[in-house]
């Protein structure tokens, strides 16, 4: 596809599903999405806020203001599912409202848009369209990167799920390749909380594209700490999830630990703040979180 033509295609595919219209200012200068950092930096991963937002405390054109004013964050990662209908107006509120708080767009969590290794190659390709559109408003609200999920089918073997992510993740890196924007993949259930896997699909390609974002609450306790060391050396970013008890501490794992790891292995850029504890207040986990990672990398209190 020629340049201009790529350019009319990806305008008016802003334009696919859930009413969203095109957005009249998207011109080839927002194909140049922000990259991941070369320095680390911390961003609030916008499900952290999930409760307040499903309750109606808050929405998700809020969040850039609450990423810089309540934590002081610069980075913010947003969750597909919790954006109102994504219309071009919207849109340019949401990067306005990042622009005005001084808050960078990070990644847009994807969920709920298909299978991408589903058993069908007609699922597969369905899973591929539905998430263009997520990597076209990803370009407008200058983000670097999606993030997918990769869980299989229950019934498959590895061999054959490796074989169906391959060829759909084919087809949507060549779709984000121009617009310069990755594609990394979380550990989120199913297969892909199988370490061994997530690092076989990644030998399979050859393109800087393409990463993983590793969780440190969704591997296995039992080889949480080797898990993350293996798929460390893919990380486009890093899922820093938390679960702080009452009294501020955090039994589960060694939170400090996993962030000294990941840096020690050569990791920089985002770490991103995914509180997900029920005892304390979302804000107040957050804070936890944001120190702790602050203590690791910086030496803060």
């Amino acid at each position: 596809m020629d340049p201009i033509s790529r350019r009319h295609f990806l305008a008016k595919s802003l334009a696919i599903g859930g009413g969203m219209s095109a957005l009249s200012s998207f011109t080839p200068m927002m194909l140049n999405s922000y990259p991941r950092p070369m320095e680390d930096d911390i961003s609030l991963a916008e499900w952290s806020l999930v409760g307040k937002i499903r309750s109606g405390e808050i929405t998700n054109l809020d969040v850039p203001q609450i990423c810089r004013e309540e934590f002081d964050i610069n980075g913010l990662e947003f969750v597909n599912t919790l954006f109102a209908n994504p219309t071009s107006g919207y849109l340019q509120r949401l990067k306005n409202n990042a622009e005005n708080n001084g808050v960078q767009l990070v990644l847009i969590m994807v969920d709920d848009e298909g299978s991408m290794a589903a058993a069908t190659p007609e699922e597969r390709k369905q899973a591929v369209i539905n998430h263009r559109k997520w990597v076209d408003i990803a370009h407008f609200l200058g983000c670097h990167a999606i993030r997918t999920n990769c869980r299989g089918p229950q019934d498959a073997t590895a061999e054959d799920v490796l074989n169906y992510a391959e060829e759909s993740f084919n087809m949507l890196l060549e779709y984000a390749k121009e617009a310069e924007i990755n594609v990394i993949i979380e550990n989120h259930g199913g297969i892909s909380s199988d370490p061994d896997f997530l690092v076989a699909l990644m030998e399979r390609f050859d393109n800087p594209n393409f990463g993983l974002l590793p969780d440190f609450g969704n591997f296995p306790d039992d080889i949480r700490t080797e898990a993350i060391r293996k798929v460390a050396p893919y990380a486009k970013g890093i899922s820093v999830k938390t679960y702080y008890d009452i009294d501020g501490n955090h039994p589960r794992f060694d939170v400090e630990g996993l962030i000294k790891m990941v840096h020690d292995l050569g990791y920089t850029g985002f770490w991103g703040i995914e509180a997900e504890g029920r005892e304390l207040d979302s804000y107040e986990q957050i804070r936890l979180t944001k120190r702790a990672i602050e203590r690791v990398l910086w030496g803060s209190e």
